[in-house]
């Protein structure tokens, strides 16, 4: 997914952290801090999109996969009852790059070799290869390893600090902390070792068994939703071979 992939929501008046607050996963408060990495959950604890909120004075906006934004306005704006708050689509366009982070720019808080975004027209780095760092960081893409199926726990998200145990409740609040404090997860993204290539999606064998589903794939290593109990020995996925642990 590139930059331009991306759309940009806002969410204005007076109650917007507020608003936003019993909805997300991660604790908005955060913002004073920069960017804020979350998601928003079903009832039932699964996801259903995963963004950056953006601190913008008064008013927060949110960088979110285009394939999901639509979803993602009608589900706030349903949310939003009587809450002083308005929420829109932007024309707001997104700009990524790696390095230093440039003034007026916010560090992606998910993993540092993610680099920067920014929201004030700026151009985008040239010539990086935004799929290996994803790998490499073992960090997700909404709508590739993000799935209506996914389980932020299962996903990462505690790692890539996009979900907060103390900031109370919100929506699939529950769910999420039942998995964080009550099981151990035997199932999960993680990287793996590929030796070959196989198309996106295609579901990995260990011993004539499903051990999980093989995702984007770079420089010898790729993202896997592994069974953990199932994901040692000979693997393989289609033509490809594949190693876990790394």
């Amino acid at each position: 997914m590139t930059p331009t992939e991306r759309s940009v929501l806002s969410v204005t008046g007076p109650e917007a952290q507020t608003f936003l607050q019993g909805l997300v996963t991660n604790d908005v408060t955060r913002l004073k801090d920069g960017l804020v990495y979350a998601a928003m959950l079903t009832p039932q604890g699964k996801y259903r999109a995963d963004f950056f909120l953006v601190p913008e004075g008064d008013s927060v906006l949110i960088d979110v996969a285009s394939s999901l934004s639509a979803d993602l306005l009608r589900a706030l704006t349903m949310y939003k009852l009587r809450s002083k708050v308005e929420v829109a689509m932007t024309g707001r366009v997104v700009s990524r790059g790696t390095g230093p982070t440039p003034e007026g720019a916010f560090a992606d808080p998910r993993d540092p070799r993610m680099g920067w975004r920014a929201y004030d027209g700026r151009p985008d780095a040239a010539d990086v290869d935004w799929a290996a760092l994803r790998v490499a960081a073992c960090v997700p893409e909404s709508s590739i390893e993000l799935t209506p199926d996914s389980f932020v726990l299962e996903a990462g998200f505690e790692r890539l600090n996009g979900v907060d145990f103390r900031k109370g409740c919100y929506v699939g609040q529950e769910v999420t902390a039942r998995m964080k404090h009550k099981t151990e997860l035997r199932k999960g993204l993680t990287l793996v070792g590929v030796e070959g290539h196989a198309p996106v999606g295609t579901e990995i064998d260990a011993a004539g068994k499903s051990a999980g589903v093989l995702y984007t794939q770079a420089n010898g290593a790729g993202i896997a939703y592994l069974r953990f109990d199932r994901a040692h020995g000979a693997m393989t996925a289609g033509e490809a071979r594949i190693r876990h642990p790394v």
